[in-house]
């Protein structure tokens, strides 16, 4: 473990996977809009979303992707990794209720860069909703 609890990069291996899962809520959705700016209708405006493919309101995708920051940042790589890039697809929308599960498994570690390449994805009731690849930048051992 690295000085704030997360994995160093010689304690990384491919193959390792870990997930976290959040409920999403109406707040959620208010405190991402308001953060971001997002305030596009189909999150917020059943009306209008009803009128979508959707059928009706959505969460931002990004908040899904949000998901999948914790699970990095908290669990693995963990605490002190620095995002480096992440591809995002989006292959199902998540709604208000749903319990979001995002998964981060290595794919690669990189020790001479101190990167490690990941799969990440997040499902809903094991549909997968959103799936991608990241880069991590991930502390040595001290010294």
């Amino acid at each position: 473990m690295n000085e704030v609890g997360g994995y160093t990069i010689d304690e990384l291996a491919v193959g390792m996977s870990a997930e976290y899962a959040k409920t999403v809520t109406e707040a959620d959705l208010l405190f991402f809009g308001a953060a971001t700016g997002d305030l596009q209708p189909v999150h917020f405006n059943e009306e209008y979303a009803a009128t979508t493919m959707f059928k009706g309101r959505i969460a931002h995708g990004m908040l899904s992707a949000g998901i999948i920051s914790a699970c990095a940042g908290m669990r693995l790589p963990g605490p002190g990794a620095i995002y480096v890039s992440q591809t995002l697809k989006f292959k199902a929308p998540v709604r208000i209720g749903d319990t979001v599960h995002a998964r981060v498994t290595i794919k690669e570690v990189l020790p001479e860069r101190q990167r490690v390449v990941a799969e990440t994805v997040c499902t809903v009731g094991g549909r997968t909703v959103l799936e991608g690849e990241a880069v991590f930048m991930v502390p040595a051992q001290p010294g």
